[in-house]
């Protein structure tokens, strides 16, 4: 039977009237709302907004309070900002965060000005321990000290007590014991430099008391080992820091494999306030010993563990030592110590293997440099191993840790093999006072370069190396952008040309280092679809004079759409004066 053309049109608009009813039903309301804000986007389709919706970890919108209070249901949370300033989840591309937890319990001696002051703070340490333990902590700086000469194991038994004590120095490339660690390391006279590694010794030849790079596990190895609870409590502790510091996310960079299962744990007990991205340490403290690939025939990267919340990926390689205790690996001499061009810690054929094995197993490999001579091995042997790879390597995204002397053959480099630098601006500005001794003038302007990277169009990531920098990120900003220290030194900024922009320096921390880790998708800005992570600041950091970063305070830290810190309702992380629990030396530090 066919319907008559009126009855035919009536089911027609019967069906277009009623269908409504049967439409899919509406978006479910956003979990969060961020309002009121200054937002700082960082992408070009929208640069700024005032809002943000949040639902199941993800941003769903950007743009005014109103189109965005509009997908506020009645569980959402809302945050009102009331004229604070967003900006994309700022990540820290080069932290050791066991290393920062355990800072927190041990002792200090960050920014102590003279060796009498930190032999006082020895004194009183070690005058609280129980009977023959060790002494151990970090931080100091014989640069910092009129006449800038290392310290000897002599000057620190006097203080010491006769217990065993070791501190390693601010940049984790030197160490100093004192005459009872010495001899409970059996070292004398005879005991020869190992490779890769240097003791300074006295008149007689004897130890002195320093031991730079892989010579430090001479001394090291002899140490107790924390225990595992500790550990996990200083890597527990070392991501609180970070999150209260504003970021969302850190590269772990060079930990041992046990160290996982740590971080498993924590994010079973969503413990992880911040993310992490995990750098496997490819060597044993002394870089001789223990290749991680090579003892770990099934060993594959972990990617986006809890929600992205864990990724292990990339392999540490340490290739130098530290400009400060002049074990960085020079093409020519030291100008203020012509007898030596620093250490190289690995060998061609160890590296060489390693690379190999890292790209047919899929790991990222980033490699520690700071010398001129350290930088050119590195891209040499990156150069060699991306030979066998189809698209030349590129894709692979291999970083040199520091990159912060080069001679200027090898700048472009960088981009044409689509490797890395990972910096930190705020090892320039604590380096700047004493840099140019280390390598003279010529050298020096090779040296912490950012615009001129950024201006061939290399990607740049930005971190701290906490502890052997502060793990808050504004000073990072601020020395990225001035090239001063916080009292505006030197006027003008220390080798301006190489200052960057405040959206440059937020890019370094933000995108940069979301490139660096692959995240770039999910990470880096705000946008619809990417993850939620946002910090949340006192003041606008586009809009304020660079002092001001110093003083700007962190008000949030959002991870995934939950708030991991509230600065309205936190307590401040205390640091203890003495350790609770001891815990080895050998980290892979930074750089100075």
């Amino acid at each position: 039977m066919t319907l008559p053309r009126a009855c035919f049109l009536a089911v027609l608009v019967l069906v277009v009237v009623v269908s409504p009813a049967f439409s899919a039903p509406p978006e479910r309301p956003a979990d969060l709302i961020l309002t009121g804000a200054t937002v700082v986007t960082l992408d070009p389709a929208r640069p700024r907004a005032t809002a943000i919706a949040v639902r199941e970890g993800r941003i769903v919108l950007v743009g005014a309070d109103a189109e965005v209070r509009a997908l506020a249901g009645p569980a959402t949370r809302r945050l009102e900002l009331t004229g604070r300033t967003v900006v994309p989840g700022l990540t820290d591309a080069h932290v050791h965060v066991e290393s920062l937890g355990a800072s927190l319990e041990e002792l200090s001696l960050d920014g102590v000005s003279s060796l009498q002051d930190s032999l006082e703070r020895i004194r009183a340490a070690a005058a609280a321990l129980p009977s023959g333990e060790w002494l151990l902590g970090r931080g100091w700086d014989q640069t910092r000290w009129p006449g800038q000469q290392f310290p000897t194991a002599a000057a620190m038994d006097a203080v010491t007590g006769g217990h065993p004590a070791y501190l390693e120095r601010v940049d984790g490339h030197a160490g100093w014991a004192n005459t009872k660690a010495i001899t409970l390391a059996g070292l004398t006279a005879s005991t020869t430099d190992p490779a890769g590694g240097r003791i300074l010794r006295d008149a007689k030849g004897a130890p002195a008391g320093v031991f730079v790079d892989n010579a430090q596990a001479l001394v090291s190895s002899k140490i107790p080992p924390p225990s595992r609870a500790a550990r996990k409590r200083h890597l527990a502790r070392g991501l609180e820091a970070a999150a209260q510091a504003g970021l969302t996310e850190v590269h772990d960079a060079g930990v041992p494999l046990d160290t996982i299962p740590l971080y498993k744990e924590l994010l079973a007990e969503g413990k992880m306030p911040a993310r992490a991205y995990v750098m496997l340490a490819a060597l044993d403290p002394d870089n001789t010993r223990g290749d991680v690939l090579a003892a770990n025939r099934t060993l594959r990267p972990e990617i986006g563990l809890g929600d992205g919340r864990l990724t292990v990926r990339a392999i540490k390689v340490v290739s130098d030592g530290a400009l400060g205790s002049r074990g960085a690996y020079l093409l020519a001499p030291y100008t203020d110590e012509p007898g030596t061009r620093g250490l190289l810690r690995i060998d061609a054929a160890r590296f060489h293997a390693l690379l190999a094995e890292a790209l047919a197993r899929g790991f990222q490999v980033n490699t520690h440099a700071i010398g001129d001579a350290a930088n050119r091995f590195v891209l040499d042997e990156y150069e060699r191993a991306f030979a066998g790879v189809p698209g030349g390597g590129r894709d692979r995204r291999f970083r040199v840790e520091h990159a912060q002397v080069l001679a200027p053959a090898d700048v472009p480099r960088f981009k044409s093999l689509g490797v890395i630098p990972s910096v930190q601006p705020t090892h320039c500005t604590s380096d700047m006072r004493w840099a140019e001794a280390r390598v003279g003038p010529v050298r020096i302007m090779g040296a912490y370069l950012w615009k001129t990277f950024l201006d061939q169009g290399v990607v740049l990531a930005g971190g701290s190396d906490a502890p052997v920098e502060s793990i808050a990120v504004l000073p990072g900003l601020y020395a990225a952008v001035t090239r001063q220290d916080a009292r505006g030194w030197p006027p003008g900024g220390w080798h301006p040309q190489e200052r960057v922009t405040i959206d440059q320096a937020l890019r370094m921390f933000s995108e940069g280092a979301a490139y660096a880790a692959f995240e770039d998708k999910d990470l880096g800005r705000i946008a619809a679809g990417r993850r939620a992570d946002l910090t949340v600041l006192g003041k606008d950091p586009t809009a304020i004079p660079a002092t001001e970063l110093l003083t700007t305070p962190v008000v949030m830290t959002v991870v995934g759409g939950g708030v991991e810190y509230d600065a309205s309702k936190a307590t401040t992380i205390e640091k203890p004066r003495l350790p609770e629990t001891p815990s080895a030396p050998g980290r892979s530090g930074g750089q100075r």
